[in-house]
């Protein structure tokens, strides 16, 4: 008797970013040409199961997705355990491994933000062979040092900040750009410190805007003809102004200083991945399928210290990697003039 080839299955779920085809295809390939296993491709994430709308994933698909972005499987929103109307208990679940029994699914691999690693670890919980693989452009997955399409999300807001240098330079003004961020300001740091940006705002860290007006009262007493001003989308929450807005707002008012806003939204999450990024997806996704092979379930596949690993999916959900007090880049960045918001 032929003995059955092992089936994974794989989705992508959350907001897309830079990467995840590369992952993908790290999956794929790893299983087909590595393990000899079955790969289904589940479509528009955990909604894709939940309605059991799936495809086969064969070499020849995967090939040419390297460089591309978004996702070529779909994705959504969908929390299959969050109460619809009028449920008094989550159905959702239930039509989920009910059809990931039906397409005789070893293991499931979900690719995905926090979100999705917070399903993923309750489906675990639930006796299915689960293993998460992070992706977000805000870089704030907790036990991992990095995810993929952070890199990406960096190069095109530090891209954008140098071009902003030279019409702040022209025009004399203080140029203030919002990178999103909604609790972690990661994109904000890095992007800043590589952009030059002399005032960074991120969601961690609370600001006095009276100092923020001083600060670059200061610089424009000094000659110095020009101000960047790089803020995180969560330092300020309001549905009638975004924080780019807001704080040009208030430096204008408080200064009278000539000053523009440029939001870049959805800008950052689009594209063709960094090579850094497709390297880290292509590593994160062969190794999602070495630990299936060797039945290491229940986990979420992660970087630390420049190696590979994996870390339970049970530390994972429900938990932030945020800047924290002391951060190295940030105290680096002060110690070169680079104003936070707040002294110390």
């Amino acid at each position: 008797m032929t003995k059955r080839k092992t089936r994974i299955g794989i989705l992508t779920a959350g907001g897309d970013c830079p990467g995840i085809n590369a992952a993908i295809r790290a999956v794929g390939k790893t299983a087909i040409v590595e393990y000899g296993m079955n790969v289904v491709g589940i479509i528009n994430g955990f909604s894709g199961l939940i309605e059991k709308n799936t495809m086969p994933l064969h070499e020849q698909q995967l090939s040419g997705i390297l460089t591309v972005g978004g996702t070529m499987l779909g994705t959504s929103r969908v929390k299959p355990f969050k109460l619809a109307e009028g449920e008094t208990y989550p159905t959702k679940p239930i039509l989920i491994k009910k059809h990931y029994e039906e397409l005789e699914l070893d293991a499931l691999i979900c690719i995905g933000g926090n979100g999705t690693q917070k399903t993923a670890n309750l489906l675990a919980q639930s006796g299915m062979n689960i293993i998460g693989v992070p992706k977000t452009i805000d870089n704030d997955i907790w036990g991992t040092d990095v995810t993929f399409g952070f890199d990406t999300a960096v190069f095109v807001a530090a891209e954008a900040i140098d071009r902003l240098h030279t019409t702040a330079n022209s025009h004399k003004r203080v140029m203030v750009i919002e990178v999103m961020g909604h609790k972690a300001g990661w994109i904000a740091l890095y992007s800043g410190i590589a952009g030059g940006g002399d005032v960074i705002l991120v969601p961690e860290i609370s600001y006095d805007e009276k100092l923020i007006a001083e600060c670059l009262l200061e610089r424009s007493s000094k000659k110095k003809p020009y101000s960047i001003v790089v803020v995180a989308e969560g330092i300020y929450k309001d549905s009638k102004k975004t924080a780019g807005t807001y704080i040009a707002h208030r430096i204008r008012k408080m200064t009278g200083l000539e000053t523009r806003e440029t939001t870049l939204g959805y800008i950052q999450r689009g594209g063709s991945p960094t090579p850094a990024d497709r390297i880290l997806a292509t590593g994160f996704g062969a190794h999602a399928v070495t630990l299936a092979a060797e039945k290491v379930f229940g986990t979420m596949v992660a970087s630390r210290n420049g190696i590979i690993t994996s870390v339970p999916l049970s530390e994972v959900g429900g938990r932030l990697k945020l800047i924290e007090q002391g951060n190295s880049l940030v105290e680096k960045g002060r110690q070169m003039g680079v104003f936070f918001g707040a002294n110390g």
